[in-house]
């Protein structure tokens, strides 16, 4: 056990000294981002053939991955609640497919990926964030962030107040290991409660050091939020952004605050470049808040392959 904490602890300083150095893929102006997929994007293809599936995503020029959990080392709680989500989407499998870390390794190696970000529920991270570390220093996971506060953590605004406390506490522990942590916001928390955005509750008390975020221009957008004034007003706040497009203008019925919402807006999903919104705006003014890692997204696309093709033409066209 001492041995493996003496190993983190080495790996995770070194990382820290590599989070120093600029990235050069953004040292010049105007050029195209590197381009990443977030795995949600085709979890049936994973789960059907998890190699096959890295493979095209190589084979089309993307060059960076998004996990989505829960892995070997997520608490059992978040193994058997994703089990009934997952039948209920028709899809089996998450995490790393029942690769080992070493396994995945190897096959990022061998397509030309890198993994510099997973979603992993907050639990997992508050419970075994060493577990979390060691696989993430073997990948290059970075980041490691949630994609949704649970229901019960944002009834009200003392529930907000205590999940800000809880994400300090969990950035603070990510860091010792050399981590950064981030919530992705999935449209709910811009409505106002009490006269208070509770979104912005959380920009404004969370340490701006110990918790980044993760921008996803979508749900952004549905919840009337403003992702290119969010960009502007929070420079070095992003550490990522979810694109995807959205086929007409399309805003929450309620708050968005319930799977129920998120579904009923999945059909104006559209490929990049296809759909209403200004891709190359944002992402210009994300890149020039420090934004590193651009995610295509397109929930449980059926068609996968093609909807990453035509993404991957047009993002990788955009010059930023």
């Amino acid at each position: 056990m001492m041995k493996r904490r003496q190993f983190i602890q080495q790996i995770s300083l070194a990382t820290a000294g590599l989070s120093m150095v600029p990235s050069l893929a953004f040292t010049n102006k105007n050029v195209a981002p590197r381009l990443g997929v977030a795995l949600f994007t085709l979890p049936k293809s994973l789960s059907d053939d998890f190699e096959g599936t890295l493979r095209m995503i190589s084979e089309l020029g993307y060059k960076e991955l998004e996990f989505f959990g829960p892995y070997e080392f997520s608490t059992s709680a978040a193994k058997e609640g994703w089990k009934m989500a997952a039948n209920a989407l028709g899809f089996s499998g998450s995490g790393y497919f029942g690769n080992s870390p070493k396994q995945l390794k190897e096959m990022l190696v061998k397509y030309g990926l890198s993994a510099p970000s997973i979603h992993i529920d907050l639990p997992t991270l508050q419970e075994n964030m060493e577990a979390v570390a060691e696989a993430a220093h073997i990948l290059g996971h970075n980041n490691v962030g949630i994609a949704m506060i649970p229901d019960e953590m944002r009834k009200n605004l003392d529930d907000y107040k205590k999940t800000i406390d809880i994400f300090n506490e969990v950035g603070a522990s990510a860091k010792k290991y050399g981590l950064t942590f981030f919530y992705h916001n999935h449209g709910y928390g811009h409505a106002p409660m009490d006269g208070i955005i509770p979104f912005q509750m959380i920009l404004e008390q969370t340490d701006p050091e110990l918790v980044k975020m993760q921008l996803d221009v979508f749900w952004f957008t549905a919840a009337k939020a403003d992702p290119i004034k969010y960009l502007e007003e929070n420079p070095g706040r992003f550490v990522s952004l979810h694109v995807k497009d959205m086929r007409e203008l399309k805003t929450f019925t309620g708050d968005g605050g319930n799977m129920g919402e998120w579904m009923g807006l999945f059909p104006y999903l559209a490929d990049a470049g296809t759909g209403v919104l200004d891709l190359k705006k944002i992402m210009s003014v994300a890149k020039k808040s420090g934004v590193k890692h651009f995610f295509l997204e397109k929930d449980l696309t059926p068609d996968p392959q093609s909807a990453l093709k035509k993404s991957f033409e047009h993002l990788s066209g955009l010059k930023i």
